[in-house]
């Protein structure tokens, strides 16, 4: 996940100053607020001079046409607009170079951006646009889940509140950027705060169940009146390498893999059509407690001694979703 320095919360530097500090530290992309100013591209060409990091401007205005122009003068590598501000068209001409992206507060749909669905990203508001500090609110957990599956090849963006656990919880979940303004300028230093939103130890404040894909959601079977073709199409379906196996209310029984798949066929001799579910499944999965936080999370992973890819999720017993991490060890490579 890329990390976008929000250069004006610095509060404590001049500009010059806190982009040769971010430069120094190899930070991904530079993030520019712009709150209707357009003497924003003035700052925009200052910083061309000083330094080749990507920018990543977000411009909040009633009305983008103005900007237009100036964008064709000044290309910058990202650029979003603030829908919920904008009175007129956001609509950007095609020859504006750069990546084009649509910005949204956390009480606005996701749906939002079917209109916009040529833009290549959303940025998510987390917090309050424009106000620095806030904390993330959890219920943009599921938006992000939202939209990805609606629009699995674009990317999210997310502004407001990321701290090293929410960080964490975003890289897991495949986020392309985040952005980064007070939590990055009011540590120690800018390396130290980077290694806090890169670290694979977190303090904790969520919990599984705020981030985890709930059940509705998932790849499940239920143990009977189930063939091993329903159990391939749920695979198949899920896209998640493995499928959840349910008794009456969601009771947990067991989970079939692809390992568990493969290691029936070779067990008869190519063929499970004629072997129960029961047969198939792991009856001992290993589960994450619902309530359990993420470094609780993180320090179950730490026990074993193979990769993990994913693990249900229970309450009393009850599947209650799952959370994965093809997008966090992708993350890592």
């Amino acid at each position: 996940m890329r990390i976008s320095a929000s250069i004006y919360s610095d509060k404590k530097r001049d500009l010059k100053d806190t982009i040769a500090d971010l430069s120094a530290h190899h930070v991904d992309l530079l993030h520019v607020d712009c709150n209707d100013d357009l003497s924003v591209f003035d700052d925009i060409k200052r910083v061309r001079e000083w330094c080749k990091i990507p920018i990543d401007l977000h411009i909040i205005t009633n009305s983008p046409a103005k900007y237009f122009d100036l964008l064709r003068e000044n290309p910058v590598e990202y650029v979003t607009f603030q829908l919920e501000d904008a009175t007129e068209s956001l609509d950007l001409p095609s020859d504006i170079p750069g990546k084009k992206g649509l910005a949204i507060i956390t009480p606005t749909p996701v749906s939002a951006f079917d209109q916009y669905s040529n833009y290549d990203f959303i940025l998510i508001m987390a917090t309050i646009p424009g106000q620095s500090g806030g904390v993330f609110d959890a219920v943009n957990f599921k938006k992000i889940r939202d939209f990805q599956k609606k629009y699995p090849s674009k990317s999210v963006h997310v502004d407001g509140g990321v701290n090293g656990e929410v960080s964490f919880i975003l890289r897991n979940m495949g986020v392309h950027t985040s952005v980064s303004g007070s939590y990055l300028f009011n540590a120690p230093s800018i390396g130290h705060a980077l290694m806090d939103l890169t670290k694979r130890d977190v303090q904790s404040q969520f919990m599984v169940k705020d981030f985890m894909i709930p059940v509705e959601e998932s790849p499940t079977v239920l143990l009977n009146g189930t063939t091993s073709l329903d159990v391939l199409k749920s695979i198949e379906v899920g896209d998640l390498g493995f499928t959840m196996v349910l008794g009456e209310d969601n009771e947990l029984l067991g989970i079939i893999s692809n390992a568990d798949i493969r290691k029936a066929l070779i067990k008869n001799e190519g063929t499970i059509a004629s072997m129960s579910i029961a047969s198939i499944m792991n009856a001992n999965p290993l589960v994450i407690q619902s309530h359990a936080t993420v470094n609780d999370l993180l320090q179950q992973i730490k026990k074993y001694t193979f990769p993990l890819m994913y693990l249900p999720v229970v309450e009393n017993g009850k599947a209650v979703g799952i959370v994965t991490f093809l997008n966090l060890i992708k993350g890592e490579i």
